[in-house]
């Protein structure tokens, strides 16, 4: 548990829906973009701190998405729309029916795409960051994608084996990009820095017929998927190695884009707890506030250092869980891990994509603050 932090933190998972008159700002291109996006910041830490959040986000308003934002601070990159790179697509018509399965706009979903050699242009995150601390007493989590997500997004046949023959090879550029920026972070006083890998579900639950979805813009055929565990484990772990000062955290998800259940992944964390082992993390954000996420013993594979971060509400429902339904879900976890190990918070972002949210700011905030009164009622308990 970090230092001076009550049981049961309550946290978020990064994300935060937009204003509309930010994204009104960002379709027009205004030339105050930058103070707005500040003022959108200074909106999203409010409602989190009203909403009694023990650490804040900076709700990633001044990102188009949880990792399309790089292409604005790395050379060599392009934010290309999934309708432009239907071009290098093998099968145009089975890709966009299976877009269209998955309540997926290909015209709307922007992929960031490597064209050319990786080149920072300044830091990803870290004035992000300096901007969030100089305006919350709150500790903080700073987000970034992960590595594995990274290089398998970015990489497209055809476009980045100019710079990069293979996934592979790109790697090794995004491990010291994403690994100076975390050591930059804890050296700042980052509480926590968490990344971002949903596509490591994609892998052992969607099937080889269904991962050229969006999430992992992986437009070549890849490889089986254990030997893609392993990669992703052996990339996560050389970024975070002998970091000190920073809880390192990785979030783990089944899609984060549609309000439709039924479009969104199935299956128990079991199959990647063995690779989560392997990592070098301090925590695991994960999803459990729907069935869909199995049971929380698959968490005993874990080691009993590592910290768990619950998701124990739904962002993508309008329905506010009560604070009893929060409780139970939590204490089963309590009764597998323990009580010291426990951090609350939604499933995954209220606003993954700028222009897409999968809830309103009401409803996210009413989420927060069940998160928060469940908390009060667990610590009582336990303490």
């Amino acid at each position: 548990m970090m230092t001076g932090m009550p049981l049961f933190p309550v946290t978020v998972v990064g994300s935060w829906p937009r204003p509309s008159w930010l994204l009104e700002a960002v379709k027009r291109k205004r030339p105050d973009l930058q103070a707005l996006q500040s003022e959108a910041t200074l909106l999203a830490i409010k409602y989190q701190e009203d909403a009694g959040v023990d650490i804040v986000s900076d709700g990633e308003q001044r990102r188009d998405n949880f990792y399309s934002f790089i292409c604005e601070r790395l050379g060599g990159i392009k934010l290309m729309t999934l309708a432009e790179l239907l071009d290098y697509v093998d099968d145009k018509a089975a890709f966009e029916n299976l877009l269209q399965a998955l309540d997926v706009p290909a015209f709307a979903i922007k992929n960031p795409t490597v064209i050319g050699k990786l080149l920072p242009n300044g830091p990803l995150v870290l004035e992000d960051f300096k901007f969030l601390r100089r305006h919350t007493r709150k500790p903080v989590k700073v987000t970034l994608p992960g590595p594995y997500l990274l290089s398998r997004s970015t990489w497209v046949k055809g476009l980045s084996d100019g710079a990069y023959p293979t996934r592979e090879s790109l790697a090794e550029d995004i491990v010291q990009i994403l690994r100076h920026e975390l050591l930059a972070l804890a050296g700042a006083g980052a509480e926590v820095v968490q990344f971002d890998e949903p596509v490591l579900t994609e892998l052992v639950f969607a099937g080889k017929s269904t991962t050229r979805t969006f999430m992992c813009a992986a437009l070549a055929a890849s490889a089986s998927p254990e030997s893609m565990l392993e990669f992703a484990v052996d990339l996560i772990t050389r970024v975070v190695e002998e970091i000190d000062g920073s809880i390192t955290a990785l979030h783990v998800c089944r899609r984060n884009w549609s309000q439709k259940e039924d479009v969104l992944l199935a299956g128990s964390y079991d199959s990647l707890v063995p690779y989560f082992a392997r990592m070098n993390l301090r925590q695991f954000v994960l999803e459990y506030a729907t069935p869909r996420a199995g049971s929380v013993e698959a968490l005993k594979g874990l080691s009993g250092n590592v910290l768990i971060g619950l998701g124990a509400v739904n962002p993508r429902t309008a329905e506010v869980e009560s604070p009893q339904q929060i409780v139970q879900r939590v204490e089963e976890l309590v009764n597998v891990v323990g009580a010291n190990r426990v951090y609350l918070n939604p499933d995954c972002g209220f606003g993954t994509f700028a222009d897409r949210p999968v809830a309103t700011a009401k409803v996210a905030f009413e989420k927060l603050c069940a998160l928060s009164q469940a908390a009060t009622i667990l610590r009582r308990r336990h303490e």
